[in-house]
């Protein structure tokens, strides 16, 4: 019954606003539009970007998300509808102050007064899931610090289960009545997608987020991370580094400054990269709102990436896979892609090679050395759908994070730089990436990997060689039969180490030839 409640809620809000209205408008159907707003023109005379937001914010925070993802591919919609989409990056309405100051003093346990030396009323954004307000916090040495306030808003988790329950029995219903949505993994991509909600609203989860993301991207000096301060961390709030920037989607103010956005598109495309195959723990939510750019001296022209709730991981096998994906695809090898996906079992054992290798150079051929401007994401993604159902692909829900994110990445890239060649600014990136795994550094972090384990075994060998000499026969035929495993595993790994050293300076010979005669 909750379902279906939910159900008409939503029927409800689509016709307050009018978004049948707006559905049927690309479509020659006048006449069916005209009965359908019958008795509602009064309520639609707002422009149609606005209503369909504020249907969006009327319906919660997973609508919410889609008009985020939404609004940062200015190539799919109108530049209206586009405009107002952006404002759910950091304009949802906010819930009162008085409110995020309760949580605040339930959260700490004391007044806000002995929490902050000031804070701001007026929250400074406002999303989905939380707001911010911006206040000063003395720390334990007594320096007084900036801080920004995120205070969780209150009653989410009732409404995203609503949401989620609903998405269940229609995921279900879809793989009911349509054989080929089976393949695409309805339920297990909204079981993705209930992980990463939930885990949204642990906001000392969100801190822990930021933390790891710091900590990887200290070496590269292109994106800034706040600090967290965990004295002052709680599931409903956290307190972090105030951070100074101008937002990434006022470019105006970014030229104005000095900052040239197509350095920032190229810099954006290496901090996606990294993070996803070197460190395999991305942060999934790069729209506009979650990212300024810092003007200070010290710092200028780097990223500040804010609101880390929602974060991908990557399996090494995941980043492999991926790496050498994407490493074919550069290289516009489409035999390799082919022979890829029926490795990994994304397509039947039985696919023949050819076929698929044929059907996704049909597909990207024609997209090469052309800048985003250019390119129709809608068309290349409705060939690559019609592909992918053809050869019966699978739907990885484990990817489905990196795939949104990617649509923010191209997104932002194309506001930032609409020449932006992305094929070759990843490239090079990608080459490295796959040269560092069968490269020294590699090899010498496997072997680091893997020597404690055998520095604990070492010195047990003595001891099990005690063993069967004070032990009768029959009882130190077990014993001695470990010993002579361990022998041939120490034996292996020596064995591994020259193997390895030989593979490894043979491999280094090939790559040098290889680059010599640019193959590579």
């Amino acid at each position: 019954m909750t379902r279906y409640l939910r159900a008409a809620f939503i029927l409800g809000v689509i016709l307050r606003y009018g978004l049948d209205e707006l559905a049927l408008s690309g479509f020659r159907l006048g006449w069916l539009t005209r009965i359908l707003t019958l008795g509602r023109r009064r309520n639609l005379q707002a422009p149609r970007g606005q209503r369909l937001r504020q249907a969006l914010e009327h319906l919660g925070p997973i609508f919410v998300k889609f008009g985020q993802v939404l609004s940062t591919r200015r190539d799919l919609l109108p530049a209206d509808i586009a405009d107002e989409l952006a404002l759910l990056q950091d304009r949802v309405p906010p819930f009162p102050s008085a409110v995020a100051v309760a949580t605040i003093e339930r959260s700490f346990r004391r007044p806000l007064a002995e929490v902050f030396e000031s804070f701001e009323q007026e929250p400074v954004a406002s999303a989905s899931i939380a707001q911010v307000h911006f206040a000063t916090v003395r720390m334990r040495d007594g320096e007084v610090r900036e801080v920004a306030v995120k205070v969780l808003r209150p009653g989410m988790l009732e409404v995203i289960e609503k949401d989620l329950d609903l998405m269940r029995l229609m995921a279900r219903w879809v793989e009911g009545i349509s054989r080929d949505a089976r393949r695409l993994k309805p339920r297990e991509v909204v079981a993705e997608f209930d992980k990463y909600l939930h885990d949204e609203l642990d906001l000392v989860r969100e801190a822990a987020n930021a933390a790891q993301l710091r900590r990887n991207m200290q070496g590269l000096h292109l994106v800034m991370i706040p600090e967290m301060y965990w004295d002052f961390v709680h599931p409903e709030v956290i307190v972090m580094e105030r951070m100074h920037g101008i937002p990434i989607a006022q470019i105006d103010r970014l030229r104005a400054a000095g900052v040239d956005p197509r350095q920032l598109a190229r810099d954006g495309v290496t901090i996606f990269f990294t993070q996803v195959f070197r460190d395999g723990f991305f942060h999934a939510d790069m729209h506009p709102g979650n990212i300024q750019v810092s003007v200070a001296p010290g710092t200028f022209g780097r990223y500040i990436s804010l609101d880390f709730g929602i974060i991908g991981t990557l399996t090494e096998h995941d980043k492999e896979y991926l790496a050498q994906n994407f490493t074919a695809f550069f290289r516009r090898d489409y035999k390799r892609v082919a022979e890829l996906h029926i490795e990994s079992g994304w397509v039947p054992p039985g696919t023949r090679v050819d076929e698929l290798e044929a059907a996704v150079r049909t597909v990207c051929e024609p997209y090469f050395d052309r800048p985003l401007r250019e390119i129709s994401l809608g068309m290349v993604l409705m060939r690559l759908f019609q592909t992918s159902r053809r050869f019966n692909v699978e739907i990885q829900p484990q990817l489905v994070l990196l795939q949104k994110t990617l649509l923010n990445i191209e997104g932002l890239g194309r506001q930032l730089d609409p020449d932006l060649d992305l094929w070759n600014t990843a490239k090079p990136f990608l080459e490295r990436w796959m040269l560092d795994q069968v490269g020294p550094h590699r090899f010498w972090q496997e072997l680091k990997d893997q020597a404690p384990r055998y520095a604990k075994i070492l010195p047990d060998l003595p001891r099990l060689l005690h063993s069967y000499l004070s032990q009768g026969r029959h009882d130190m035929h077990t014993e001695m039969k470990e010993l002579f495993n361990e022998q041939r595993r120490t034996n292996r790994l020596l064995q591994g180490i020259v193997y390895g050293g030989i593979g490894f300076a043979l491999g280094l010979i090939v790559m040098q030839f290889l680059v010599r005669v640019r193959l590579f």
